[in-house]
């Protein structure tokens, strides 16, 4: 904590200064804006910690006792596997058509969460089945990450085998069990060279800063404007004689 001290002073001076500096220049919402984006660019620095991650292998096995949908054809069910609140980690399951309310897949997806578990994450597992008129739910598994990640360490673990209820999707209600298993890989650290790149953008960012509050330091106010342009006028001491009055210039031969 001590050697935080005069380096954190230095920069709570430069950017007193720069803000003091463009409010004089600018005005206050100039320096308002100047402070938020420094803070924004601060806060885009990533953290050792936070942005380690690894990756888990689910393997849906099958499902038994699903709650039928259909009211005439037989269910073809399939599954969605994705990280609760990331859209873009969506990977299906292909559609089992024979099994009806027990389905069968057998099939294995790959998703990369965040490696401390921490918070409020889960793994979705989404039953839905196939129908003409529009596809629509059975149920659902939820799969917390505090739970996964458990006691686990930085190394891979072996593959592990569960049997989980099935809910109705938005309810507590269950019907039909779903058996699957996942897989732990290890921990993924950025480089070294991550970090270096974003903590070079922050130094650059204040060095910029630093000339800037240097240039506009000495314009306590705008500079005044120059003068308009004279345009020239021309005056004469006599007018012009009439033309009645002007004789033609004669030449002289001799």
């Amino acid at each position: 904590m001590a050697n935080d001290g005069p380096a954190s002073s230095h920069r709570t001076d430069t950017s007193a200064a720069l803000r003091s500096a463009i409010y004089t220049r600018f005005g206050k919402a100039a320096a308002t804006s100047t402070r938020s984006s420094r803070a924004r660019r601060r806060d885009r620095v990533p953290k050792r910690s936070a942005m380690a991650s690894r990756t888990v292998d689910v393997t849906l096995v099958s499902a038994r006792d699903l709650r039928d949908v259909n009211l005439v054809s037989k269910m073809e069910v399939y599954a969605v596997v994705y990280l609760a609140g990331d859209p873009i980690s969506r990977q299906r399951i292909a559609t089992d058509r024979t099994g009806g309310c027990n389905p069968a897949w057998n099939a294995t997806v790959r998703v990369t969460v965040p490696a401390s578990g921490a918070g409020s994450g889960a793994l979705r597992v989404l039953l839905r089945t196939e129908r003409p008129l529009g596809d629509r739910d059975v149920g659902e598994v939820i799969l917390p990450l505090a739970e996964i990640l458990a006691g686990a360490g930085d190394e891979p673990i072996e593959a592990e085998l569960g049997a989980y209820k099935v809910c109705k999707v938005g309810s507590s209600k269950t019907h039909g069990v779903l058996n699957l298993s996942y897989k732990l890989g290890g921990v993924i650290h950025p480089p070294a060279a991550y970090y270096q790149h974003h903590a070079a953008v922050v130094k650059t960012g204040e060095l910029a800063a630093g000339y800037l509050a240097a240039g506009a330091a000495p314009y306590t106010s705008a500079p005044p404007r120059p003068p308009p342009p004279q345009q020239l006028s021309y005056s004469y001491p006599y007018p012009c004689p009439p033309p009645s009055m002007t004789r033609p210039l004669r030449i002289s031969s001799r």
